[in-house]
């Protein structure tokens, strides 16, 4: 059996780029009237990628590289225009948020909280992966999921060799898996909590007028139920290959001991971690958005010799900043081409002339769910969230009744790691790979958008989208 699995991924490897390229070709010669030819290739061209993404045929920044030069050669953008996705403030708040988990870590301040957290809530696989799914969660109701993710990672990183993992980077452990994928998926769902939870809720909050406190009559529960069906299912999908940490509680206690009191750069990295959280967690008041803050934060650590540029550098995954960039460029290249626009409208017209409340709202979030795992869920929300309010007024309902279940829809991004830079974070730490994340994304998905529409349904919500 394991020579049959090495053999079908050989050949999804070799084969990945020629039907790639043979899709392009079918795209391009199918009419699409009323679309032009750039939006055209720009929809062969997010066949392409997806395929070259999914197969893995060559290196994922490979396949962004190619994005970027292709874009002018089949007239889609110049590449001027192409490489506008390395601007994009997400790319420097993934920066800032590598360097800023690499002082975390070389400070000693990962180790300790490590401790104290399997202290406080136990050494089993089930308690550890409850951590890891509801400390990024809840953060990330207040505060960027990407930094959230980030902040957590070097911990998860601490606590899977204490259960007797070996190698968790050649992504053979069940455990390691559960537990990477289950930050970052914590970090999307915590995200609905709160209308600053995600830049989409923002973008329906602005739309709808939703009071801040409304809006958490039906996003906490939403994301607390969300977390809870994250946690258990890992649980089942990645069932843990270890049963605890070796020596249990004893091995903890022992460790909190020898560790002794803080040391001076660990008092230093806490200061300048709990500085950063205040800033983040208080946008609204200091008007300063979560990109700056992470690169605030990244600077105060070099600031007071917590990290030097070299130590920066090396943990800094510049392969997954070259993917992701790519993957911007392309959403971006959908969104002016006008592409994303028509699929999104010739989709709604293909419901008929009065189509039912329910079945708009369903369709629109699967639109939103499939284009969002490759395209920037702030950019798909612009186009999405006045054109589901626009529906709504027309039907003669309140403005959030599509706006806010396509706000969440936006950032169910736990299919693919183009999706959410957590979900790229998760991947590129080689824990797990891109078959593994949609074998527990999938169902994610389809659990997301269920529960999405039965929450926001219930009476508790009607006065909240009103």
């Amino acid at each position: 059996m394991g020579g049959l699995k090495t053999n079908i991924n050989i050949n999804l490897k070799t084969w990945g780029m020629p039907l790639a390229i043979i899709a392009f070709i079918i795209v391009m010669l199918i009419p699409m009237e009323g679309l032009s030819y750039p939006g055209h290739a720009a929809i062969a061209l997010l066949v392409f990628a997806v395929i070259m993404w999914a197969t893995e045929a060559v290196h994922l920044a490979v396949t962004s590289l190619i994005i970027l030069f292709i874009q002018p050669i089949i007239g889609v953008e110049s590449f001027d225009a192409a490489v506008v996705g390395f601007a994009n403030p997400i790319i420097f708040l993934m920066i800032g948020g590598f360097i800023i988990a690499e002082a975390i870590r070389k400070s000693g301040l990962a180790t300790r909280l490590t401790y104290a957290m399997l202290n406080k809530f136990g050494t089993s696989p089930d308690r550890s992966l409850f951590v890891a799914v509801f400390s990024t969660g809840i953060l990330s109701a207040w505060i960027e999921n990407v930094v959230a993710f980030a902040m957590l990672l070097p911990i998860i990183k601490e606590i899977i060799p204490l259960m007797g993992v070996n190698d968790p980077e050649k992504g053979k452990s069940n455990f390691a898996k559960a537990m990477v994928l289950g930050a970052s998926y914590g970090s999307l769902a915590g995200g609905f909590g709160t209308e600053i939870g995600t830049a989409p809720n923002l973008m329906a909050a602005a739309y709808t007028q939703i009071p801040f406190a409304s809006w958490m009559i039906f996003g906490f529960p939403l994301s607390i139920i969300l977390l809870i069906i994250i946690w258990k299912l890992l649980g089942i999908i990645f069932k843990p290959e270890v049963s605890g940490i070796i020596g249990g509680k004893e091995t903890v206690t022992n460790k909190m001991e020898s560790l002794g009191p803080m040391s001076k750069v660990e008092k230093k990295s806490l200061v300048i971690l709990l500085f950063t959280i205040g800033l983040w967690v208080t946008t609204s008041w200091t008007g300063l958005n979560s990109y700056s803050i992470a690169l605030i934060g990244a600077v105060l650590f070099f600031i007071f010799k917590v990290i030097d540029w070299k130590e920066a550098q090396r943990s800094v995954d510049w392969g997954l900043i070259v993917f992701f960039g790519g993957a911007l460029s392309l959403g971006a290249a959908l969104l002016n081409t006008n592409a994303a626009n028509w699929l999104i409208k010739d989709i709604v017209g293909l419901m008929g002339s009065d189509p039912s409340t329910l079945l708009i709202m369903v369709v629109l979030m699967i639109v939103a769910v499939c284009i969002t795992q490759v395209m920037s869920n702030i950019a798909l929300s612009a186009i999405l969230v006045p054109l589901s309010v626009t529906l709504a007024q027309a039907q003669g309902l309140s403005a959030g009744t599509y706006a806010v279940p396509v706000a969440i829809a936006c950032s169910l991004s736990f299919m693919l790691p183009m999706a959410d830079p957590t979900v790229a974070m998760a991947y590129g730490s080689g824990y797990v790979k891109i078959k593994e994340i949609l074998k527990a994304g999938i169902p994610l998905v389809i659990i997301g958008i269920i529960l999405t529409i039965v929450v926001l349904l219930t009476p508790l919500a009607n006065p909240a989208l009103g």
